[in-house]
């Protein structure tokens, strides 16, 4: 399992150990308003870190938990997974982090490291991402990731604002 590094960021893929902070973080309904439309449960919080472990044994890739380095506080999660979770779809990237961290860049830096991942050791020739259309702080992370809106579309239940790029588009903004 492969563990990120950016200067202020250390991505280690979703275990156990994360627990007290991923649910303390997916607690909030705040942070979770335009990803389940309410709070987390510890419960769920449990099942979604089983679901990540059996991911990453069997495609090698899914969620990190994002920790901040000077700190070494839980602060966020992130993902390369299937998009509707079917090996079918092309790959989606995705983030959270705790309310106290939001625009402060930590997002962004996480989401290139993840695209970079997704791209050059996965050899993934389309990334997408999806957010609710009131969500425009994920909006802008994809444009500052460099990704170009698409279309809206239904995804989990919901209508969705679809952004993407390529492994080209990737290759060209470096």
């Amino acid at each position: 399992m492969t563990i990120l590094i950016t200067p202020r960021l250390r991505l280690e893929p979703m275990d156990d150990a994360h627990l007290d902070g991923l649910h303390a973080m997916n607690s909030d309904p705040e942070v979770m308003r335009h990803i389940l439309g309410r709070a987390e449960t510890r419960e769920e919080t449990i099942a979604s870190i089983v679901r990540v472990k059996a991911r990453w044994a069997a495609w090698g890739f899914s969620w990190w938990t994002f920790i901040e380095r000077d700190t070494n506080e839980i602060i966020g999660a992130g993902c390369i997974q299937y998009l509707g979770k079917d090996p079918a779809n092309p790959l989606e990237i995705g983030w959270r982090l705790r309310r106290d961290k939001w625009k402060q860049g930590y997002a962004s830096e996480a989401a290139n490291a993840m695209a970079d991942f997704a791209f050059k050791t996965l050899g993934a020739d389309l990334l997408c991402s999806i957010c609710r259309p009131e969500n425009t702080g994920s909006a802008q992370v994809m444009q500052r990731l460099g990704m170009k809106y698409k279309a809206q579309e239904r995804w989990d239940d919901a209508d969705v604002s679809v952004y993407s790029m390529t492994r080209a588009d990737w290759d060209a903004r470096k």
